[in-house]
């Protein structure tokens, strides 16, 4: 067995193994063996009984404060295992510094960690903290919380309510988030070509509510994912990825992202899909797979939570990812996740579509699905040219992905 990110192994006792308590004791519980080697050999320790004694002395003395944790004599191969509790009281210090495990090798914390563990040890979230800016204003949040809540005027009572102030402290940095202009990253939306060397356009939202981040972030997707089909009198609004799924990545993307950490959401738009990028890995306490799985949620910004489901923007916790998938239920492709330790992922596929098309391409391939249309017909769904649309069907035909049967007026083209 090798070592791993809970579980070290050490051949002799020095107080290089303290660190690692520290690490332990901050970030999750894990366990020591002393008289083992680090390729797994077992070596035992000479007379153990006072081994623990030396153990537990030097834990005492040196970390401050002290962690609980168990020790163990393996009487067939004198090996000691230490085992340490993830502890409440954080940070643990050793030498006044504290420790995390990066992987099977230990580390310091950087100063950003460090004020994340002081707040955990006093119970304290990010999000509830005291805003640097308390000359805030709350015009769109106000409007939505009237319309939603049926209110017919919103007051400080309002806000602490929320949580978003309090008496004491004023408002929080949840409040902030939410008030017309902030001082945070928001959302950068990059529209690109056939490669990322290409890019269409580009807009960025910082320094506002997150409210008008998210509205603005679905603006955009309309703009360049969902066109009207016309069907004789009638006008069909169709969709290149759904919204639903859309709105629930980026709602999912603000609510649990990590808002001490000066990066933006990134959506990356793409002919053939879009990639929603939000910064900080799932939330403490929360597995990857409870977060797949959906119907758990553990809310790294709760009261922001608390308002996008009062706001109705987000439907019950737990349930924005099962709400992705259903929306892909009768689809080929399905979203993607990437969970790493600083970031999250999610890349919604084009449904229905061609991964190597541009947007327009894509349109039209997706508009002939399922039927036989002549290039007039294709002129009237799209509301494109006429020398566009025999442009981009002649070279969805010569790549092989339209089809076409007849001749002169007769032509008609299809997806097979």
């Amino acid at each position: 067995m090798r070592e791993t990110r809970n579980l070290e192994y050490k051949e002799s006792i020095s107080n290089t193994f303290l660190k690692t308590v520290s690490a332990f004791a901050n970030f999750g519980t894990g366990c020591i063996q002393f008289g083992i080697k680090d390729d797994g050999t077992e070596i035992g320790i000479n007379n153990p009984k006072q081994a623990c004694l030396d153990i537990e002395n030097r834990i005492n003395d040196s970390l401050d404060p002290s962690p609980n944790y168990t020790l163990h004599i393996n009487t067939k191969n004198s090996v000691i295992t230490l085992c340490v509790e993830e502890g409440i009281h954080k940070p643990y210090f050793y030498k006044s510094k504290a420790y995390k495990r990066n992987d099977s090798a230990t580390a310091e914390v950087d100063r950003l960690e460090l004020t994340r563990l002081i707040l955990e040890g006093q119970n304290i979230y990010f999000e509830e903290q005291a805003a640097g800016n308390q000359d805030l204003s709350f015009t769109l949040l106000n409007e939505r919380l009237m319309d939603k809540l049926h209110l017919e005027s919103v007051t400080k009572d309002t806000y602490r309510t929320l949580e978003l102030s309090t008496e004491k402290n004023g408002y929080n940095i949840a409040g902030e988030l939410l008030a017309d202009v902030n001082g945070f990253p928001g959302i950068d939306m990059v529209r690109f070509g056939d490669s990322i060397n290409t890019l269409l356009d580009r807009k960025t939202h910082v320094h506002v509510s997150i409210l008008k981040q998210y509205d603005s972030a679905i603006d955009m997707y309309r703009q360049y994912y969902q066109f009207e089909q016309i069907k004789g009198s009638i006008r069909e609004k169709r969709e290149m990825i759904p919204e639903e799924a859309f709105r629930e990545a980026v709602a999912n993307a603000i609510v649990h992202r990590t808002w001490d950490v000066n990066a933006d959401i990134t959506v990356s738009m793409f002919p053939n899909r879009i990639e929603i990028v939000s910064p900080g890995g799932l939330p403490k306490g929360l597995s990857k797979e409870a977060y797949l799985t959906g119907g758990i949620s553990i809310l790294r910004n709760r009261i922001i939570g608390n308002v996008f489901l009062r706001l109705q923007m987000i439907e019950r916790f737990g349930t924005g990812i099962r709400r992705i998938n259903e929306a892909y239920i009768n689809n080929e492709k399905k979203p993607v996740y990437d969970i790493l330790p600083d970031l999250i992922k999610i890349t919604l596929p084009v449904i229905g579509g061609k991964k190597d098309l541009m947007q327009d391409e894509n349109q039209i391939y997706f508009i002939l699905k399922g039927k036989r249309l002549s290039s007039s017909a294709i002129v009237e769904a799209t509301g494109f040219g006429k020398t566009k649309v025999v442009s981009i069907l002649n070279k969805l035909v010569a790549e092989g992905y339209v089809y076409t049967a007849g001749n002169g007026r007769g032509r008609v083209y299809f997806v097979e």
